[in-house]
């Protein structure tokens, strides 16, 4: 018998993008195991429905995306058609009486239509998870879509049973703009803060004094080149721009540091920092971009690195700054909203600001002292994080203290 708490992975499980929210989706699929049912929305079938294998083959892949979209193959379209056949004649419901519904994806139109039919099926909660309203917050740089799309996903949160809101700053945003619309009965709204593992994609985490990682082997001698890291999507809101030129200034002025920038580059608002990082290549600049990278590159970049930056101007949680402080990385990024959360249990240079000049002056301080590089390195290796497997039990204990809402039948 499958388990009955499901999981909505109609997006993720047909991307290789591994942006945040298909992160968060992957890792909650996987922590939860045999206690999670990932489902999908079939538009050919035009239906929910358990995952076929190669769907599951595409959570656990490390292909490198094109883009954030999904893909349907030409053979699971014709399939997805003559199962509408088939199930056209069993008149079939295989979700009736599920326990729980749990939807970790920013869900489109065409999802959201097919939902009110599955929230019936179910017979425990239902709840979605909430990442931010940055759309909203920062119209100018979000691509037009989203930002035409987002009014309407808000209130269709309304229909769930509960919301868990990545951040404390995330749970305040969307109550407050459910209340600028004067809307009285909401569903609860908590803050279950992400996870991390423990030894992160199976690495082991890194010495922030000697340079080398608790294995042995050696990484980059931070005394010769050391390399500052920015892990985030290349698209206008994660600043890279600011980034790009607060470096310039830095080796203009004969400091020596390699800038290893590691996303998935999203050229709708990203364009102009793609231009910059490669214009400052061809000008012989230390900068080098990866791209999209898969988990294993990923952690090794993290243990070669001497620190981290994360620029973004805006986040709903900021996954890259606990990744790294996991790793003994010390991070700069902005003291404010939910990064700022995370930057308060120590091992950030939290800023006030993350200008070019503020993001220079920070990056000049942790490569010239070493001994303050260390001593944030140590303090982010006493830090606990939550593991995948504990922000899905929290996840679970929550969902029971949920009653029905009315408006979610």
């Amino acid at each position: 018998m499958p388990a009955s708490l499901l999981l909505d992975l109609t997006h993720t499980s047909h991307t290789h993008a591994r942006t945040g929210v298909q992160r968060v989706a992957r890792s909650l699929a996987f922590a939860l195991g045999d206690r999670g049912r990932p489902i999908a929305y079939d538009p050919y079938f035009m239906g929910w429905r358990d995952l076929d294998d190669w769907e599951r083959t595409n959570l656990a892949g490390e292909a490198t995306p094109a883009d954030r979209g999904a893909r349907w193959p030409l053979r699971a379209r014709w399939r997805g058609r003559l199962r509408r056949l088939v199930a056209g004649r069993r008149g079939e419901d295989p979700f009736a009486g599920a326990t729980g519904l749990v939807v970790p994806e920013i869900f489109s139109n065409q999802v959201a239509a097919a939902l009110g039919g599955l929230r019936r099926s179910v017979r425990g909660p239902r709840v979605a998870l909430f990442y931010d309203a940055i759309a909203l917050r920062l119209p100018e740089l979000t691509p037009a879509r989203t930002v035409a799309r987002f009014p309407s996903y808000l209130q269709e949160l309304l229909a769930f049973d509960g919301i868990a809101a990545i951040s404390e700053d995330s749970r305040q945003t969307l109550i407050e703009y459910w209340r600028s619309l004067g809307i009285g009965e909401t569903p609860p709204v908590t803050a279950i803060t992400l996870g991390v593992d423990a030894a992160p994609f199976g690495g082991a985490a890194a010495s922030p004094s000697s340079g080398r990682s608790t294995s042995g082997s050696p990484s980059k001698s931070a005394d010769v080149m050391p390399t500052v890291l920015c892990v985030a999507a290349v698209e206008a809101r994660k600043n890279h721009l600011a980034l790009l030129e607060a470096c310039d200034g830095l080796w203009a002025r004969g400091l020596r540091f390699e800038l290893r920038v590691i996303g998935m580059p999203l050229p709708q608002t990203g364009r102009p920092a793609l231009d910059r990082i490669a214009a400052l290549q061809q000008a012989g600049r230390p900068l080098r971009y990866d791209g999209h990278v898969d988990e294993a590159a990923l952690a090794e970049a993290y243990r070669q690195c001497a620190f981290t930056v994360y620029p973004s101007l805006l986040e709903g949680f900021g996954l890259p700054v606990i990744e790294s402080l996991s790793h003994g990385r010390p991070c700069i990024c902005s003291a404010q909203g939910a990064l700022g959360e995370v930057a308060r249990g120590g091992g950030c240079l939290a800023l006030p600001s993350v200008d070019a000049v503020s993001l220079a002056a920070a990056i000049e301080h942790l490569l010239a002292d070493r001994p303050a590089r260390s001593a944030l390195g140590a303090v982010a290796l006493t830090r606990k994080f939550k593991t995948w497997s504990d922000y899905a039990r929290e996840l679970e204990a929550w969902m029971p203290t949920l009653s029905r809402r009315p408006a979610a039948v």
